[in-house]
């Protein structure tokens, strides 16, 4: 019996989240029936992330045991020409027995699109959230480091979350914009911390942008905090516009530093 850990990427548009569900579609029952019927075995993956209906992932993390003589290395090969075309594993490899992504010390890294303009854009529709005003984005930068470091982000957690700690360190927080076409651009929260509450990245977003359309000055979103209070932050922002970019393990890769 070995380990291994998959890095996977999906687009959720069609999937009702992560987290397996009776009589629903989602991205883990889609592999642990592939890998079940691949490698001949009763396969039941373990995910770092739930990430919710309609979010996308360019790397979610998962490990499953198998005694499947295939090498590690080649499970992505080997499984994905039978896995839909908006679920693919990235990379596969052998891990310590003992190793669990949701257990472990880990870096996580989530973006968050926008797109503004005065028209919605086709092509974007099911990957970022759409706003016509073009907000001011030395605003939002300003907000936004008002939320770096370790805090209480009770007022960024979805209610009725079961969490034992609404305490959690965002290491940082970019704010970035390109040209997609004239009167057209696309915005990019980045957002990298030790840990998310449900909903807590799209809640960021969504004060964010209070702030960049001028709701509120930046420095409110400190009160926010403060507050511990979810009716205090702005709206959660549509999935669509969430992707879960990457997860590091620093015990795992020594060369993974910590901010």
């Amino acid at each position: 019996m070995k380990r291994i850990k998959l890095e996977i990427a999906y687009d959720g548009t069609s999937y009702c989240g992560w987290q397996i569900q009776p009589d629903r579609l989602t991205v883990e029952g889609v592999i642990n029936r592939v890998l079940s019927e691949t490698l001949k075995e009763d396969i039941r993956v373990s995910g770092a992330s739930r990430t919710d209906a309609g979010v996308h992932a360019y790397g979610n993390v998962a490990v499953f045991d198998t005694d499947t003589s295939i090498p590690a290395e080649k499970i992505g090969l080997a499984v994905n020409p039978f896995l839909p075309e908006d679920i693919k594993i990235v990379s596969a490899c052998q891990v310590k027995d003992d190793f669990h992504p949701r257990y472990c010390d880990s870096i996580k890294t989530y973006e968050y699109r926008i797109q503004t303009g005065v028209t919605q854009l086709p092509s974007c529709r099911l990957y970022a959230h759409w706003i016509p005003r073009h907000p001011d984005l030395e605003a939002m930068r300003a907000a936004s480091r008002n939320l770096e470091g370790t805090h209480d982000f009770k007022s960024f957690c979805a209610a009725g979350a079961q969490v034992k700690s609404t305490v959690r360190t965002v290491y940082n927080i970019g704010i970035a914009e390109t040209d997609i076409m004239p009167g057209c651009k696309e915005i990019r929260i980045t957002v990298r911390g030790n840990g998310f509450l449900y909903n807590m990245v799209r809640i960021i977003a969504g004060t964010l942008l209070k702030a960049g359309t001028g709701c509120w000055p930046p420095s409110y979103v400190k009160g926010i905090l403060d507050a511990c209070d979810r009716r205090m932050a702005g709206e959660t922002a549509p999935a669509r516009g969430l992707f879960l970019k990457k997860i590091e393990f620093p015990g795992e890769d020594p060369s993974i530093v910590l901010p």
